[in-house]
C-alpha cells in the first residue's frame, strides 16, 4: 500500500449545474463594498438639510420643558403653601356696606359693597350652582385649574376678531377667574392703587407674563383647596352689579331671597351677570337681565342640568325682582341722608352699617307719582325743566324727597338739597310772621301804591306787582293773599330788614339773606329742604326745626346705635298765637288767593306761591295739619320757564302729591287762629281786638329785645 491508501479525499459539494456561458464573479472584500443610500421620499429630502437644526430644537425643547416645568412646580409649591383657609378668603371687600331702612324698619336702599355673609358651595341652591358651572366652566370639575381646550378656543376667536389672542372673548376657567378675584394673593394696598377700582382693574389686567401667573395661581389652589372649596371662594367673591358682592348679596338684593332658595330662573339670571354685572343689572335694565338669563337656562338645558320640563318653565316664568328691588324708591333720599352722617360710617366706612330712617315709603311713592304724572300729562313733550319735592313731618322729620325727574339714580345732582334758587313771594310769609310777632294784626292796613326805594350804588329801586296794577288800601291778609309786592317791601322796611332777616334765619334759612329792600322780594337764594323746614316751624306753632333723615346708625351684630338723631324742634322762633295767625292768613291763600290749585277738597290746606325774576324758578310750600310738603320748579341751567308761576304747575304738583298721601286719612284741622274783628287802629299798635294785646310800649320792648339778640349774635 503506498502512503495514499489511508487518506481520505476531500468533502466537497457536488458540482452544480450553471448555465453556460455563465462565469462566477468574484467576491470584493467587505471592506470595499459601498453602502446604497435609503430612499428619503420627498418629505425626507425637504428636511434632510435641517435635520442638525431639528435635532438640536428637540434637545432644547424637551430640557427647556423640564427646566419649566420645575419653575412651575416650585411656584405651585410656594403659591400653595400660602393660601390661607377658605373663610379667610371669601369677604374680599375692602369697604365696608350700609343698609337703609324706612320708618317701618324695611330695607329702602343699600350703598357700599354689600356682602350677605358667607355661603358654602354646598349649601347654595344646586340650580345656581349648576347655572354657574354652564355658564362659566363647563369641564370645571375634570381640569387641573386650566382648561387648554377653552384657553386656545378663545384665543383663536380673538386672534380671528381682533388680533390680540389675550384680549377679548373669555376661556378661563372658574379656578383662574377665582385668581383674579384674590389678584395672585395680593391684598389691596392704599399706598399702592388710588380705590378699590383701580386694584381691580389692575388685578384684571392681562398680559402673557399675567396669563402665566393665572395657571400657576389656578394650580395652587387646585392642590390646596378641593372644587367645592374653590367654587366657595368664587360665589363669595363674584361682584354681581348694584353693589352686590357674592351670590348671597345679589340674591337678597334683586330677590330678597338667601342663595339657597332661589329658583332656576332666579339662578340663571343671577349667573348671566357674571358676563356683565353692571349692564346686566335686573335695577338698571330688567329686560336686558331677563333675555341674559334664558340664554342660561339653554346652556342647563343642554347640559343635563335641566330637564326640558323645566327649562321651559324657566323661560316661561322668568326671574323678577322684589318689591324694594323694582320700587327703587328714595334715592335722593338714600343720598342725602349718607351725607348728613360722618363719612367714616357712610362713604368711606370699611364696617356694615345699618342707618334707620324718617323715610315713608308710601309718601315717598306719592311723590314720585306725582312728578312723572303731572310731567307726562302737564309738561310739553321734550321740556328739560326740572322739580322737585320734599314732604316732611312738623318736626322736621323728612318723610320723602325727589331730587329731579330721574327716579333712578344714585349720586346724583339733588336739586332739593343742593339747588340754591331765588325763592320769590314763597319768602314772604317770614315777613308777615315778624311783623305778627310785634303786635300786627292780619287786619291791618298797608297802602300798595307806586313806590321808590333808594338803594346804595343802584339809585332808586321801584318795584312792581305781578299785575303791574296797584290796590291802593289792602289788609295784611289781603296783600298775602294775592301776593302782592309793594305791601310787602313796605311791611319789611317798617318792622326792619334786620328783624325779618333774622326771624327767617331763625326758622332755618341759613344761605346769605340779601341786604337791600328785595329781600322781601325772595331776592335771595335758598334750597327747597331750608324753605320746607322753615314752613314746618310755622306749622308747629313758631319752633325751628332742624330737618333730618337719619334716626339711628349702628354696625351690624350691636344693638345699642353709634348716632341717633340730631334733628327735629329748636327753640321758639315767634309766639305762637302769631304762628297760629300766619296760618290763618296762608289758609285764605289757598282757599281764594294765589294758592287755589293746591286745595284739596275736605281738607283745611295753608301754603304760599313763590315766582321768581323773569320766572326762572316757581314754588309752591304748603302744609296741612299733619305734613309740610314744598315743590320747585326750574331749569338748571337758570333758563326762564315759559307760563309758569308758583300757582300753577308747582302747586298742582302739590296738589297731587297730598292728594295721594292723605288718601284715606281722616281730616286734620290747622292749627289757625282766626283774628278778631279789626276796629280801625293803626298797624303795629296792637290795639283794636288783635288777639295779641300789645301796647306801641311793649311792642317798643320787643323790638329793642330782637335788635339786641341780632346784635349780641354779630349782626
Amino acid at each position: 500500500m503506498t502512503g495514499k491508501r489511508g487518506s481520505k479525499p476531500p468533502l466537497v459539494a457536488e458540482k452544480r449545474s450553471r448555465p453556460a456561458g455563465k462565469k462566477r464573479k468574484p467576491s470584493k472584500p467587505a471592506a470595499r463594498r459601498k453602502a446604497v443610500p435609503k430612499r428619503r421620499g420627498l418629505l425626507g429630502t425637504l428636511l434632510w438639510p435641517f435635520k442638525w437644526v431639528l435635532i438640536l430644537f428637540w434637545r432644547i425643547a424637551w430640557r427647556g420643558t423640564v427646566v419649566v416645568t420645575l419653575l412651575v412646580g416650585i411656584g405651585v409649591f410656594y403659591y400653595a403653601s400660602s393660601l390661607p383657609p377658605i373663610d379667610e378668603m371669601v369677604d374680599g371687600r375692602t369697604r365696608g356696606s350700609v343698609t337703609l331702612l324706612d320708618a317701618r324698619g324695611e330695607t329702602f336702599a343699600w350703598r357700599g359693597d354689600q356682602y350677605g355673609g358667607m355661603i358654602s358651595s354646598d349649601a347654595v341652591n344646586e340650580n345656581l350652582r349648576h347655572a354657574v358651572i354652564a355658564t362659566e366652566d363647563k369641564r370645571f370639575y375634570w381640569h387641573f385649574g386650566v382648561d387648554f381646550y377653552a384657553t386656545g378656543a378663545a384665543m383663536v376667536r380673538n386672534f380671528r376678531n381682533g388680533g390680540n389672542p389675550l384680549s377679548g372673548a373669555g376661556g378661563s376657567s372658574i379656578t383662574q377667574q377665582t385668581a383674579k378675584l384674590l389678584c395672585f394673593g395680593r391684598p389691596f394696598d392704599p399706598d399702592t392703587w388710588e380705590n378699590e377700582t383701580a386694584y381691580e382693574a389692575d388685578c384684571r389686567r392681562t398680559t402673557l407674563w399675567r396669563k402665566v401667573q393665572e395657571a400657576v395661581y389656578a394650580f395652587a389652589m387646585e392642590a390646596r383647596y378641593t372644587k367645592g372649596e374653590i367654587l366657595t371662594i368664587y360665589l363669595n367673591r363674584v361682584y354681581l352689579g348694584a353693589g352686590s358682592r357674592g351670590f348671597e348679596a345679589a340674591a337678597q338684593r334683586y330677590f330678597g331671597i338667601s342663595a339657597v332658595n332661589v329658583n332656576p330662573a332666579q339662578s340663571a339670571m343671577l349667573a348671566g351677570l357674571l358676563k356683565a354685572p353692571s349692564s346686566f343689572a335686573p335695577t338698571r335694565n330688567l329686560q336686558i337681565s331677563q333675555n341674559r338669563g334664558a340664554t342660561v337656562v339653554r346652556l342647563m338645558e343642554e347640559q343635563g342640568y335641566l330637564t326640558a320640563a323645566q327649562a321651559a318653565d324657566a323661560q316661561a316664568n322668568p326671574a323678577t325682582l322684589s318689591e324694594a328691588a323694582r320700587a327703587r324708591a328714595g334715592g335722593y333720599f338714600a343720598d342725602w341722608v349718607m351725607d348728613s352722617a360722618p363719612s367714616y360710617f357712610t362713604n368711606d366706612t370699611t364696617e356694615d352699617v345699618i342707618i334707620r330712617t324718617t323715610l315713608d315709603p308710601r309718601i315717598q311713592t306719592a311723590a314720585e307719582e306725582a312728578l312723572v304724572w303731572i310731567f307726562e300729562n302737564k309738561v310739553r313733550d321734550g321740556s328739560e325743566a326740572q322739580a322737585a319735592i320734599v314732604v316732611m313731618s312738623a318736626d322736621g322729620a323728612v318723610r320723602a324727597m325727589v331730587g329731579g325727574r330721574d327716579l333712578t339714580v344714585s349720586a346724583a345732582f339733588n336739586r332739593a338739597t343742593q339747588a340754591l334758587r331765588q325763592t320769590g313771594s314763597a319768602f314772604k310769609p317770614f315777613i308777615y310772621a315778624a311783623a305778627l310777632d310785634l303786635g300786627w294784626s292780619p287786619l291791618a292796613t298797608v297802602v300798595d301804591e307806586r313806590r321808590c326805594w333808594n338803594t346804595p350804588g343802584s339809585g332808586n329801586w321801584c318795584p312792581s306787582n305781578y299785575t303791574n296794577d296797584f290796590s291802593g288800601e289792602v289788609t295784611l291778609v289781603e296783600a298775602l293773599q294775592r301776593s302782592l309786592n309793594i305791601p310787602a317791601v313796605i311791611l319789611s322796611e317798617e318792622i326792619g330788614r334786620d328783624i325779618v332777616r333774622m326771624v327767617a334765619e331763625n326758622f332755618g334759612i341759613v344761605s346769605d339773606l340779601a341786604s337791600g329792600p328785595a329781600l322781601a322780594l325772595g331776592a335771595s337764594e335758598s334750597t327747597l329742604l331750608e324753605m320746607t323746614g322753615a314752613y314746618a316751624g310755622i306749622l308747629n306753632g313758631g319752633s325751628a326745626v332742624k330737618p333730618y333723615g337719619l334716626v339711628e346708625l349702628r354696625l351690624i351684630g350691636d344693638n345699642e346705635p353709634l348716632l341717633t338723631a340730631t334733628g327735629g324742634i329748636r327753640e321758639r322762633v315767634i309766639q305762637e298765637s302769631a304762628a297760629r295767625q300766619l296760618t290763618w292768613m296762608m289758609y285764605q291763600v289757598v282757599e281764594g288767593g294765589s294758592g287755589q290749585r293746591a286745595a284739596i277738597d275736605g281738607w283745611e290746606i295753608a301754603g304760599k306761591t313763590g315766582t321768581t325774576q323773569g320766572a326762572r324758578d316757581a314754588w309752591f310750600i304748603g302744609f296741612n295739619g299733619d305734613y309740610v310738603a314744598g315743590v320747585w320748579m326750574g331749569y338748571d341751567n337758570n333758563t326762564p320757564l315759559t307760563g309758569v308761576t308758583g300757582s300753577g304747575l308747582p302747586a298742582e304738583i302739590w296738589h297731587e302729591t297730598m292728594t295721594r298721601v292723605l288718601s284715606g286719612l281722616t281730616p286734620t284741622p290747622l292749627p289757625m287762629q282766626a283774628p278778631a274783628q279789626f276796629s280801625g287802629q293803626q298797624p303795629g299798635t296792637g290795639q283794636g281786638g288783635d288777639g295779641l294785646g300789645y301796647t306801641p310800649e311793649q311792642a317798643d320792648g320787643i323790638i329793642n329785645d330782637l335788635l339786641r339778640e341780632l346784635l349780641g349774635n354779630g349782626g
